[in-house]
């Protein structure tokens, strides 16, 4: 209806309107709406406000998981911001403090590549061209590209954060705080330097840790060749042992073949060839390897177990690299080689993978590592001099084919682990690298993660949990230049006289450095501070190498504080956190560097102390967060992830614009569980939360304000809920209820479930047969029954404001201001006071509604339009039922 003068059927006097209430226009859009609510809010500092009014209640303490701001943020983004949001937002309505501080990651590789592509420069040997000094300024400079993108979209879209004082991971204050951290291990005996084989990426020519790796794997296709290598045992009859591989380059370090000593071999010679020789491999893998059938081409020569071939000698593949000291061209036994693939016969590159450089130091193994940091052979080595060992492949084989030695080859798909950032393939390289012992206290992280309120518990039962039951020791050292710099000194002299600093004053102290203003933490700077070793005659020289910017990341609910070097009273009011929020790619990223850095702190945080389990009673300390929701990828339409490559990806300016940031968060959360993979699709945002929000605009618009400003405002005439009609204490019956089901739901960080229960309440029981049921009350300006519905819808619109205000905050609040003339935000959550529920009412109306639903159908059954009267209509209803209406 228009808003127009409005006569009723029973006067002859026309009312005119009043603008009491302000009505939505027909033509105005959702973004323009929302961009008079963010100015309100800017106006009439809201945001602030909720902190001031919660200021010294209870306090629900969130950590905001830092971005990194060189990138522009995306609609995943978005996604994830909500549901941080929502659950904030319904907690300062509930009446708790919450703190909101903004926090940004400012370190690590994201940072160093985004300069290299913006200086068109690849890798160290180029920066260090252009110096460290000048390239770390730039990195500085970077991190801040996108800041007021990041910091205008979060507003956009309504997610209240406090940038007024933010954590910087790259600040002095927090890299002191981080230093602290790290010596506190050092000192533990949880911080150690080991040789082992890491997952390396050649082109940023760093090791990477365990939960990096996690993040970068792909499906490629892989060489998968086997060969055929002669045993050097005297005999007269040529024997060769079959060797499986998906990495042929790693055959120019080979220095030894593994069998397992409990498995069964079959030496086979063809029917079709005899004294030709034969091959051996384990019988398990013959019909995979040779063919089901087999046996009708091979016939048996032995069987023999793995322990008979141990210690035998063969040829190797390739002769192009000397040996270093120590055994080779043999074989050894071991029981990690497996009949479930590959041939049984495992190849020995002690230099090039985990098990073989275990097996490597078990058995004495020579040690091969023909291959530079940038994953380059030398040049001087035949046919793949220079070249980068994945693009040798080919070659290697043509090589082996020449020589005799290949079997077969063909290609595999696989996944296989990349560089999360730059996307090279990994190597798994021999180096030498500082490790947190999270194996020593796996057991501790498991009980905390024991406590964790996980949604879904599957991601912290599987997921996580086992990721943390197969733990492994945290390489921590990065070989790069714009990062934390591990703070510890080695002798020059004697390597294993180590000082672990854990603060500024103490680096002063040992080096005599200026560390007031203008101090800088970072390389080269630091790297010039040294000192005399005090075990030797040496000096003390940092080592060269940064953290990985997961530790970063991980300690930002100490290092925001700059704890433990002040504010020791906020960190304990404001640690562990009730609540966190992050995508599923963060259960071995965020997630896990939070809990093992508590973890292995352990006593040395608030909460975490002897006396502080002595006063609760607590045998296990929490971990530093209690509750965490994991949200899941947000797809394309198709179901395909978003990635740039594709150009599938959704800008989230543009969703906002067009469909409003209200209509983005509700499909966001309420098209399925946060935790379920969605596919974003612009018509199913319409269909959904943009249909719902035109419905709620419409009841408020086209019913509510429209006839309520013919004469309508709340007063003592209103008539009190027990003497209204039956369908008003039906519907506040109803309101009670869904007011109820919506607060346990978020309570229980099911935010899915508190806005699909309030938006069917408001589309079925309120639009759909409450509106339609009293629609002639509100024309019938002035009457008892008249204030009663106006009332009643008032009152209905009032909570369903402030139950949507969490998740679509927008919308409802310009309602919410008309109606209460306040923001949502700043009311409660739930009423102190709410009618009491009427279950025999609601359960009475249900049976009406069930029988209009049989009505409809049968008109249509029929072929009689639902507005033709009908002379008599026959219900049969059972007994039972009918006694209860």
């Amino acid at each position: 209806m228009t808003d127009k003068s409005f006569q009723s059927e029973t006067d002859t006097a026309v009312v005119a309107p009043t603008d009491r209430y302000r009505t939505i226009a027909a033509d105005r859009t959702a973004a323009e709406l929302e961009q008079e609510i963010l100015a309100r809010w800017t106006e009439d500092k809201v945001f602030e406000r909720t902190q001031e009014y919660r200021d010294g209640q209870p306090r629900y303490v969130f950590f905001e998981g830092p971005p990194t701001a060189n990138g522009r943020p995306g609609i995943h983004h978005v996604f994830s911001r909500t549901i941080k949001d929502l659950f904030c937002r319904h907690r300062a309505m509930s009446g708790f403090y919450v703190l909101r501080k903004a926090g940004w990651d400012t370190h690590g590789l994201p940072v160093e590549i985004e300069v290299e592509k913006q200086l068109g420069i690849s890798g160290k040997q180029d920066i260090e061209a252009i110096g460290v000094e000048k390239f770390n300024q730039l990195c500085r400079e970077s991190v801040w590209k996108y800041r007021a993108e990041w910091e205008k979209l979060s507003e956009r879209i309504g997610f209240w954060l406090d940038y007024s004082d933010p954590y910087v991971t790259y600040s002095n204050n927090y890299v002191e705080s981080v230093w602290w951290a790290l010596k506190t291990l050092y000192d533990r005996d949880r911080l150690y330097r080991g040789h082992k084989i890491l997952p390396y990426c050649p082109r940023c020519e760093t090791a990477l840790s365990s939960h990096e790796v996690e993040q970068g794997y792909r499906d490629v296709k892989d060489p998968s060749i086997y060969i055929g290598l002669d045993l050097v045992d005297g005999g007269d009859v040529r024997r060769r042992i079959l060797v499986w591989t998906t990495t042929p380059w790693t055959l120019v370090s080979n220095v030894a073949l593994a069998v397992n000593p409990e498995l069964e071999y079959s030496e086979l010679t063809r029917r079709s060839d005899d004294g030709a020789g034969t091959i051996i491999l384990a019988t398990s893998r013959a019909a995979a390897v040779l063919g089901d059938d087999y046996t009708d081409r091979w016939s048996t020569v032995a069987l023999m177990s793995g322990s008979d071939l141990v210690g035998l000698r063969y040829t190797r593949p390739l002769d192009w690299v000397a040996f270093d000291t120590g055994k080779h061209e043999i074989i050894v036994g071991e029981s990690f080689v497996s009949g479930d693939d590959g041939t049984g016969v495992v190849h020995m590159s002690p230099a090039f993978g985990a098990d073989d450089y275990a097996a490597g130091q078990r058995n004495g193994l020579a040690f091969l590592q023909p291959v530079n940091g940038r994953g380059e052979f030398p040049a001087d080595l035949p046919l793949v001099g220079g070249m980068f060992v994945k693009k040798a492949d080919e070659k290697i084989i043509t090589e082996l084919r020449t020589r005799g030695v290949l079997w077969k080859a063909g290609t595999l798909e696989h996944r296989y682990p990349h560089c999360w950032r730059c996307d090279t393939p990994l190597l798994y390289y021999a180096r030498t690298s500082w490790f947190v012992r999270t194996t020593a206290y796996k057991d501790a992280m498991l009980a905390r993660n024991a406590r964790v309120d996980w949604h879904p518990p599957e991601i912290g039962e599987r997921r996580f949990g086992e990721w943390l039951t197969n733990n492994i020791d945290w390489a921590i050292s990065r070989d790069r230049y714009w990062g934390s710099p591990l703070p510890l000194w080695i002798c020059d002299s004697n390597s294993s006289h180590v000082e672990a600093i854990g603060s500024f004053a103490e680096l002063a102290e040992k080096s005599g450095a200026n560390v007031g203003e203008g101090f800088d933490p970072h390389k080269p700077y630091i790297d010039a501070h040294t000192w005399s070793c005090s075990v030797c005659h040496g000096t003390m020289k940092r080592t060269p190498e940064v953290i990985d910017t997961w530790f970063d990341s991980g300690s930002m609910p100490f290092a925001q504080w700059h704890y433990p070097f002040e504010n020791v009273a906020k960190l304990e009011q404001n640690y562990p956190a009730d609540f966190i929020a992050e995508g599923v790619d963060q259960t071995r990223g965020w997630f896990y560097s939070l809990l093992a850095i508590a973890t292995g702190l352990d006593d040395a945080l608030p909460h975490n102390t002897l006396s502080h389990r002595a006063a609760t009673g607590e045998g296990v300390t929490a971990a530093p967060f209690k509750s965490v929701v994991v949200n899941d990828l947000v797809l394309d339409a198709t179901g395909a992830k978003m990635s740039k490559s594709k150009g599938n990806v959704v800008d989230p300016w543009m969703i906002v614009e067009k469909y409003g940031a209200d209509a983005a968060r509700l499909f966001l959360v309420a098209s399925s569980q946060v935790w379920v993979p969605r596919r974003f699709d612009e018509a199913a945002i319409r269909d959904t939360a943009g249909r719902f929000l035109l419905t709620f605009k419409n009841v408020y618009s086209g019913i509510f304000a429209l006839y309520a400003n013919f004469g309508w405002e709340p007063s003592d005439a209103d008539p009190d809920v027990a003497d209204r009609p039956l369908i008003d204490r039906w519907i506040l019956s109803r309101l009670a209820a869904v007011e109820s089901q919506a607060d346990a739901a978020l309570e229980t960080y099911d935010a899915t479930g508190a806005a699909r229960a309030v938006m069917s309440f408001f589309v079925n029981d309120v639009s759909n047969w409450y509106v339609r049921q009293s629609r002639q009350r509100f024309y019938d300006v002035d009457g008892e029954d008249n204030r009663a519905a106006f009332a009643t819808l008032r009152e209905v619109l009032v909570v369903t404001c402030r139950l949507l205000a969490p998740i679509a905050p927008f919308l409802v609040d310009w309602v919410h201001y008309e109606l209460e003339g306040t923001s949502a935000h700043l009311a409660s959550y739930k009423r102190e006071q709410r009618p009491e529920r009427e279950s025999g009412l609601e359960t009475a109306m249900e049976h009406i509604r069930t029988l209009s639903t049989l009505g409809r159908a049968a008109r249509e059954d029929a072929g009689v339009k639902v507005r033709q009267p009908l002379n008599r209509m026959v219900c049969v209803v059972p007994v039972a039922p009918l006694g209860t209406l």
